[in-house]
């Protein structure tokens, strides 16, 4: 499916840090690897953020994305609430958790305020807590995004959170984060590619060492941001 100019627009809208959805606030563990000495270079947090990417983003949370754009084409209330469902309950730690909640609850009230993105807003109110990604996915749809761009758009808005957060916390210089993200960037493709085709019975969000640095987190005894 090809994607139209306001397509792009829209994407790049939804993918924006600007996205008043409180993304920035989240490190997902990462300031808890600094903290404790795993993360003191550039290295370190690169081997860091690809480890994640590979171990949940890439072999969970893109699949089930797309599972959910498919899901939202279809106007599938029934998936929807079980894929929403299933993402809930991925996430091990109870900052984990309240991240998603907090970020898919600012996304419904975003969507509320946008004229083509209100419909989406109203088969979110059926859902007791909309993950961030069901909300996310929704806009997505609603506003002719192609699966393909949207997962890239995703994984690389994920991406560069991760290296705001660690340009903060480790401290890392600008120009080592725009090494940081070229390089991602280069990860990128092959596996949202990956993620579209994954069969259900493979997709995986075991990601031990994330849980683990999430739920250290939620004591840490000095920290910027909230995961």
């Amino acid at each position: 499916m090809s994607m139209t100019p306001l397509a792009l627009v829209r994407l790049l809208h939804l993918a924006s840090p600007t996205l008043p959805v409180g993304a920035f606030s989240y490190s997902q563990g990462l300031e808890w690897q600094v903290d404790c000495g795993a993360i003191r270079n550039e290295q370190d947090a690169g081997e860091w953020i690809v480890a994640v990417l590979d171990a949940g983003i890439a072999q969970f949370e893109l699949p089930l994305l797309a599972a959910l754009m498919h899901a939202w084409s279809e106007t599938d209330t029934t998936a929807l609430h079980a894929l929403n469902d299933d993402y809930l309950a991925s996430r091990e730690g109870a900052e984990l958790r309240a991240e998603t909640v907090q970020m898919g609850y600012s996304c419904v009230q975003l969507l509320k305020a946008l004229d083509a993105c209100s419909a989406v807003a109203d088969v979110l109110a059926g859902l007791t807590e909309p993950a961030f990604p069901t909300a996310w996915s929704g806009a997505a749809v609603a506003l002719d995004v192609p699966v393909e761009p949207a997962l890239t758009a995703w994984t690389w808005a994920w991406a560069e959170n991760q290296v705001m957060a660690a340009l903060k916390a480790v401290p890392l210089g600008q120009t080592a984060g725009q090494r940081l993200l070229m390089t991602l960037g280069e990860a990128i493709p092959a596996r949202v590619a990956t993620a579209i085709t994954l069969p259900r019975a493979r997709w995986s969000s075991f990601s031990l060492g994330l849980a683990l640095a999430s739920c250290r987190h939620e004591t840490q005894y000095s920290r910027l941001f909230r995961s």
